[in-house]
């Protein structure tokens, strides 16, 4: 299962939407130079408030473009980095990837997968209710989470729209995503 990078985004100032880039540097053990999300431990607001010693496991968001076409036919307009994604793939089912997948990410990075987003209330700020497309319950009552998944930068290396991504799956048993 390969896929594709269709746009990269970072911005070293806190704000739900993220601008387009022509290319982001991941580093290892970081995540994505300048973006305000990196660092060792965890930079997202609500995590720092609960304990600023947590690994950063989100180091890097990577979200599906056919996500924008899902919600884009229930009349919402969502783009790249709008969602506050690094990474904006296409051709992946990121959401079906088992924890510790590596990502290979053009000639160089490599991500491996930590988890799901966990959509918030911000997301109904930038579009009122978006956030119910992005998150629910299925059949049986489960929570679904579709805003995309997090990792940790493992090698670094420049990303850039059109490289592609080659997924390496772990070993057996596949433990499923849950939110980080």
């Amino acid at each position: 299962m390969d896929g594709a990078v269709t746009a990269v985004s970072s911005n070293g100032e806190y704000s739900f939407t993220k601008p387009n880039r022509a290319s982001i540097t991941l580093l290892a053990g970081l995540g994505v130079e300048g973006d305000v999300h990196a660092g060792v431990t965890v930079k997202h607001r609500s995590r720092v408030a609960q304990d600023p010693s947590q690994p950063n496991l989100r180091q890097v968001h990577l979200i599906h473009e056919e996500l924008f076409t899902e919600v884009g036919a229930e009349g919402f307009d969502v783009a790249s980095g709008d969602l506050g994604e690094n990474i904006t793939t296409s051709g992946i089912d990121l959401l079906g990837l088992p924890a510790g997948t590596l990502l290979r990410v053009g000639d160089e990075a490599i991500v491996e997968v930590t988890g799901l987003r966990n959509p918030c209330l911000q997301i109904d700020n930038f579009q009122d209710g978006l956030l119910k497309k992005v998150v629910g319950r299925d059949e049986a009552g489960t929570i679904v989470r579709k805003a995309g998944i997090m990792g940790i930068v493992q090698v670094g290396g420049v990303v850039r729209p059109g490289d592609t991504i080659t997924v390496e799956l772990p070993d057996e048993p596949h433990r499923p995503l849950d939110r980080v």
